[in-house]
């Protein structure tokens, strides 16, 4: 049952690759295999599905000419461009240093995490997958993942592995990664290919977003027809078991520190774009310090 689980893993994995994946020139397909990357060592792509972003980024000029009454509309309208190019510009900014290294959210899974995970790949060119829903369609959906999990916990543990070991082996990826990332000291190596970001939530906005939108967490028994208590009570104590793993992550944003920064009153006010700036400033952190540290190592 294991070895079938990780099987159908491998075959959905390149299944959705292949959908989205050009052809290549054999010298490029032929290209040897990455080395592991613990952000002191470059992780060249085996991917080049997109060429990098290197070019300047162009001036934009917009003029907003609304009826009287409609100014805060206007504003409103004038900021979220100016955030969603000011993220542009950033990825662009470090995109030629990144090269091509995946990048992986661990954290509790909400809307935030997967807009982010999307905004992330958009503004980077890369490609987003979500470890979890990829995870489920390898066991045939998520009725059938619930019950692989409940009867062969090891094969679909075996999924889990099978599906990040795919996608670590890529370059040029935002992976949304389930909490089975975090579980294994196999899938926590295998996140070491990339950069690793936990994406901080409340628990109380992730419970918030799971009644209000309808979300739930991938193969758990939480159901969505539960009072707000009872879910915030499950989220808490799924919490407390992963925060461990999550705390493993290169770098992590924490939404209240970003609200409290941006000297936001209201954890709501923070924005998409606001979280996926904050992801890009931690990436940049960690890629000048790994570029420190290879210039202290090399020889005077």
């Amino acid at each position: 049952m294991a070895t079938l689980a990780s099987t159908r893993a491998f075959h959905v994995f390149h299944r959705h690759f292949q959908v989205v994946t050009p052809r290549f020139p054999r010298s490029l397909l032929e290209a040897p295999k990455p080395k592991r990357h613990p952000l002191h060592q470059p992780l060249p792509s085996l991917c080049p599905c997109v060429p990098p972003l290197t070019s300047s980024p162009k001036s934009l000029s917009i003029t907003f000419s609304l009826p009287d009454g409609a100014s805060s509309i206007s504003a409103t309208k004038v900021v979220d461009v100016d955030l969603s190019l000011a993220v542009k510009k950033k990825a662009m900014e470090i995109s030629p240093v990144l090269k091509g290294t995946s990048i992986f959210l661990v954290g509790m899974n909400s809307t935030i995490k997967t807009n982010v995970g999307k905004l992330l790949a958009d503004a980077l060119r890369y490609y987003h997958f979500d470890s979890d829903s990829l995870v489920e369609e390898a066991c045939g959906g998520e009725s059938a993942a619930k019950s692989l999990k409940e009867q062969d916990e090891k094969g679909f543990r075996d999924s889990e592995t099978e599906v990040l070991k795919q996608l670590s082996s890529m370059g040029r990826l935002v992976v949304c990664a389930g909490d089975g990332s975090v579980q294994s000291s196999t899938n926590l190596a295998l996140l070491r290919h990339g950069i690793s970001i936990w994406i901080d939530v409340p628990i109380e906005m992730v419970a918030k977003n799971m009644i209000e939108e309808g979300v739930q967490i991938p193969v758990t028994e939480l159901s969505t027809a539960e009072s707000y208590s009872e879910v915030f009570a499950q989220l808490a104590v799924v919490y407390e078991e992963m925060k461990g793993g999550y705390a493993t992550a290169d770098a992590s944003v924490s939404l209240q520190k970003v609200a409290s920064q941006l000297g936001y009153d209201d954890l709501d006010a923070v924005t998409t774009e606001d979280m996926a700036m904050e992801v890009l400033k931690e990436i940049q952190r960690l890629t000048r310090l790994k570029k420190m540290m290879e210039e202290a190592a090399r020889p005077f």
